[in-house]
């Protein structure tokens, strides 16, 4: 025994002397990281479909929320007839709690969308979960509850879906729907408001704010309809604005050092196939058959606008008044698609001053780039990638993946690799770089709405049936307390045999339903 102990002693200082142990890097929720972990000398898997890189595979049900990894934990948000908060252990992938909210309906949501869309943040001390049917949760990484803060549901069929984010003491919120728009900040001990800013003119739009932070100072970066927004996070104050973005916005900004990039598209947008709206006494001179200034949606002809009538029509009355008709046909007007560069910093309107360069091929509708190593990676549906270089926006490469179809994760990247997982489970790694290839892509046949996360020589991947963990063996993670967070590895070519997925049985499947 002694003799054992002297030998994992000396493995683990000749893996400290490589470089290969390391501390968990600080807690990572959606796009916190900006899709790259902190320690981007750590060993990635390269090849999914390879077994010996699947550390542990935990059953979930469905929901469409990023993971937030902290040290020792993972977190996400379940949708099964109720909605649940999940703690499961990083090392293992067994489930330490569930907590479910009780509410007394579910709000809408697209058909495509879920309740359990926001993605979970963390502290490394608490946990913050957003339900648009029911508001945001605060538990001790334990589950006990520690406040709520009820909202919604919102005047949105399409549901809620921006996530909270953590800026010093705070917890901050965007909700921009059909009406009522607001950004929050609430006080992360005590759940207390501590500023409330509305947005006036926002219409619907489901991107999640980053935190800028330059010379001591926390900025709040909000991408929505037409216009990116900065806000002071100590007292919800405008500051600065871009405007120029589509007229809705589901990605996320993604910041540089210097430089911080917003990619948005949505139907109507693009310079050659536009959606317009005739002036309001030209429409109402054509459809208001019956005279009374409204234009009810038995009236409108088939088409762009009446396609869009649960949008247009904010007062819910099944028909169109003439603020609502020219509210929308200034959005659509004014809407544009495209990817931006912009120097953050500033006062007041910037459009004419702080975007470096614009370009307006493969921009996505949904999922968010990603800045790895000067270059920003795009994917779109169908599994076309384009890759721009940071500093000038030229083109750099565009093709198509092996995993076509829709795509909602956004890439996260790593160890010189980009990982690009799609709606029907195909997940695609990227050799990054100026040429970048395809270097590998793996079927898991399971539909993936969530966006990977990378941390410490881990990837993890959610599907609608379960939660994966990929990692090199060799490496291992320092937890909160000191204990190293290792794969063992058996005598003999692979995993230890005693479990029958082919995993160390401390390490097993744990895929039994909650």
């Amino acid at each position: 025994m002694k003799r054992s102990g002297e030998n994992r002693i000396a493995i683990l200082i000749f893996l400290v002397l490589l470089g290969t142990a390391l501390s968990a890097e600080p807690d990572v929720y959606f796009r916190s990281n900006g899709g790259v972990p902190a320690g981007d000398r750590v060993p990635l898997p390269g090849d999914l479909s390879d077994g010996q890189t699947l550390v542990w595979k935990a059953g979930l049900p469905a929901g469409h929320s990023t993971p937030c990894v902290t040290a020792d934990r993972i977190f996400v948000s379940v949708f099964e007839k109720k909605l649940a908060t999940v703690a499961l252990d990083r090392k293992t992938g067994t489930r330490l709690w569930k907590r479910v909210v009780k509410i007394e309906g579910i709000e809408p949501t697209h058909s495509m969308g879920s309740p359990a869309s926001s993605s979970p943040a963390s502290d490394g001390e608490r946990v913050y979960v957003f339900f648009g049917s029911y508001g945001l949760v605060c538990y001790d990484l334990e589950g006990k509850l520690i406040w709520d803060k009820r909202m919604g549901p919102f005047q949105d069929d399409f549901g809620a879906s921006s996530s909270p984010v953590l800026a010093g003491d705070k917890v901050i919120l965007n909700e921009d729907h059909d009406t009522g728009s607001f950004l929050i900040a609430l006080d992360k001990l005590s759940g207390k408001t501590v500023w409330e800013t509305p947005r006036s003119g926002h219409t619907r739009s489901y991107s999640t704010p980053v935190v800028w932070k330059s010379e001591g100072r926390e900025t709040l970066l909000v991408a929505g309809a037409l216009q990116l927004t900065a806000y002071d996070a100590q007292k919800g104050k405008r500051l600065w604005w871009i405007n120029g973005l589509a007229r809705i916005v589901n990605p996320t900004p993604v910041l540089g050092e210097d430089q911080l990039f917003v990619a948005s598209w949505s139907p109507g947008g693009d310079t050659n196939s536009r959606i317009s709206m005739e002036g309001w006494s030209t429409a109402n001179r054509r459809w208001d058959t019956d005279g009374n200034q409204i234009l009810a949606g038995e009236e409108l002809p088939e088409g762009e606008v009446k396609g869009r009538l649960s949008i247009i029509d904010l007062d819910l009355d099944g028909g169109v008044n003439q603020v609502e008709w020219e509210r929308y046909a200034r959005v659509f007007k004014l809407a544009r698609n495209s990817i931006l560069a912009i120097r953050p910093g500033g006062q007041g309107d910037l459009t004419g001053t702080n975007v470096l360069w614009s370009y307006l091929r493969g921009v996505p509708y949904v999922t968010s780039p990603v800045l790895y190593r000067q270059v920003v990676y795009m994917v779109k549906n169908g599994g076309i990638v384009t890759s721009l270089d940071a500093e000038s926006g030229k083109l750099l490469k565009q093709g198509r993946l092996t995993g076509l179809g829709n795509y909602f994760a956004s890439p996260v990247a790593g160890d010189g690799k980009v990982y690009l997982a799609s709606e029907s489970g195909v997940i695609t790694v990227l050799k990054a770089g100026v040429e970048w290839e395809i270097s590998s892509s793996h079927d898991l046949g399971e539909r993936i709405m969530a966006s990977p996360v990378t941390a410490d020589g881990r990837i993890y991947v959610r599907t609608e049936e379960a939660l994966y963990s990929y990692g090199d063996p060799k490496v291992q993670i320092t937890g909160t307390h000191g204990e190293p967070m290792m794969i063992p590895r058996s005598r003999s070519a692979g995993y230890g045999s005693g479990s029958s997925n082919g995993l160390d049985s401390r390490y097993a499947l744990t895929d039994r339903p909650l």
